[in-house]
């Protein structure tokens, strides 16, 4: 669920809150990208604790390629592969396997 915070009359700007099963995203925001599962160049626990970062990027067809659906479900999700609680958004995907949340 999207809940619409602000509104600049001017410009129809918004700010507000998207809700998801791992936990809350205020908008707008800074999505760092972990393409194939992982941030690169940046530990985990950074991400956590110095950016804050309240959601992830992922992209679907590379982590289709890399590591690859089998390896996924294997792990219980994109979440578990990750050691990720936190949401994550891909760009696009199989219905009910990759979803924002």
């Amino acid at each position: 669920m999207f809940t619409v915070k602000s509104r600049d009359k001017e410009t129809r700007a918004r700010t507000g809150i998207l809700e998801t099963a791992h936990g809350d995203v205020p908008t707008p925001i800074f999505m760092p990208v972990g393409t194939a599962g992982t941030v690169k160049g940046i530990l985990q626990q950074d991400l956590l604790d110095d950016i804050d970062a309240k959601i992830i990027l992922g992209n679907t067809y590379h982590l289709y390629l890399r590591p690859g659906t089998d390896i996924l479900k294997a792990s219980g999700g994109l979440h578990r592969f990750m050691n990720w609680r936190r949401p994550i958004l891909t760009d696009s995907g199989i219905p009910g396997f990759f979803t924002c949340g």
